[in-house]
């Protein structure tokens, strides 16, 4: 049986899209040296040499710009990009269940949060709290 409720986001997520909470995460600080420490660990996420097509076109879309992926996502990366690929190439012959496989990389990744869509500059101020 799964359980119940949504998957813990990974911290350096929360740290990235400001759900960071001390209460409940600990300290910030610690939370974002173990992040560095990790990045450290696994490297950088870079694109692999094998992507052609539509599997390319969508590292560049989706995973390129998320810079909170660190090397050690890169197999759910690929696996996401490769899926995407086919999709895009034949959409029709695409069954559900790779559908349902599809939206659970995006979600793993953190590409389903609507937060981290946002590019830099890209914020509406508030005239009465913002400078």
């Amino acid at each position: 049986m799964a359980p119940r409720g949504a998957k813990p986001k990974p911290a350096h997520l929360r740290l990235v899209d400001g759900t960071h909470r001390t209460t409940r995460h600990g300290d910030a600080k610690a939370v974002r040296e173990q992040a560095e420490q990790a990045v450290a660990a696994f490297g950088k996420l870079e694109r692999p040499k094998s992507l052609r097509g539509s599997a390319l076109a969508a590292w560049k879309e989706f995973i390129a710009p998320a810079d909170w992926l660190d090397g050690s996502r890169k197999p759910a990366a690929i696996a996401f990009c490769e899926l995407f690929g086919e999709f895009m190439d034949m959409p029709r012959m695409f069954p559900a269940s790779k559908h349902g496989q599809m939206r659970a990389y995006m979600s793993e990744l953190g590409l389903t949060d609507e937060r981290n869509r946002l590019e830099k500059g890209d914020e509406k101020k508030d005239e009465f709290f913002d400078d």
